[in-house]
């Protein structure tokens, strides 16, 4: 499973990270990116892509990376910054940021998607990597898990929205709660179904 931090490593490399983003999607709240280093041999049956895990198996998978990793780091580019330079400019953003916050610094990048982080490393893209390449499947869950936590203290923030329930996606709660509530401050006023 660790094929290509292998194939990384095979080529000079020694601190390959894997690179993910959580909450594109969403109304509201944060993008979220993770950066992971996990250890040369590291294996383990709970990574998975952070999609198809359950809350409990990620939190429990994050802890597992919290402890074995060489390095792991996460940061975020705001709802204000999503509105002001789109979505796909601020995930790249929080990668970038997730990166340069990694205590021990990478030298080599899988990135989930087609798109790579604006920074000089080296690097390669994975479409679905999250679910093709282990560094990158630990950086979906801790994007994921920490995402998440935000969104649920949106919830004791900003009532009403159920955040803690959808997480910000456009569900048809969240919907109708935008439709008799109005946007709240951590809504993304340039997305669809916002501002109507």
């Amino acid at each position: 499973m660790d094929g290509f931090e292998s194939r990384a490593r095979a080529n000079g490399y020694r601190a390959v990270a894997g690179v993910d983003e959580a909450g594109r999607g969403p109304l509201a709240g944060p993008v979220v990116a993770a950066a992971v280093i996990l250890p040369e041999g590291f294996r383990s049956n709970l990574l998975r892509d952070s999609k198809v895990l359950s809350p409990a198996a990620r939190k429990k998978a994050y802890a597992l990376i919290s402890a074995e990793s060489v390095s792991f780091a996460f940061a975020l580019s705001t709802h204000d910054e999503i509105d002001e330079i789109n979505i796909l400019q601020a995930s790249l953003l929080a990668m970038r940021r997730a990166v340069e916050r990694l205590s021990h610094p990478a030298d080599f990048l899988y990135v989930d998607g087609n798109r790579p982080v604006p920074c000089s490393l080296a690097q390669e893209t994975l479409v679905a990597g999250d679910s093709r390449c282990l560094s990158v499947m630990a950086a979906s869950i801790v994007a994921k898990v920490e995402r998440d936590a935000m969104m649920e203290e949106f919830d004791r923030a900003y009532p009403g929205y159920r955040f803690s329930a959808h997480k910000g996606y456009p569900t048809r709660e969240h919907l109708d709660a935008l439709r008799r509530l109005g946007p709240c401050p951590i809504h993304r006023k340039t997305f669809r179904g916002v501002m109507s």
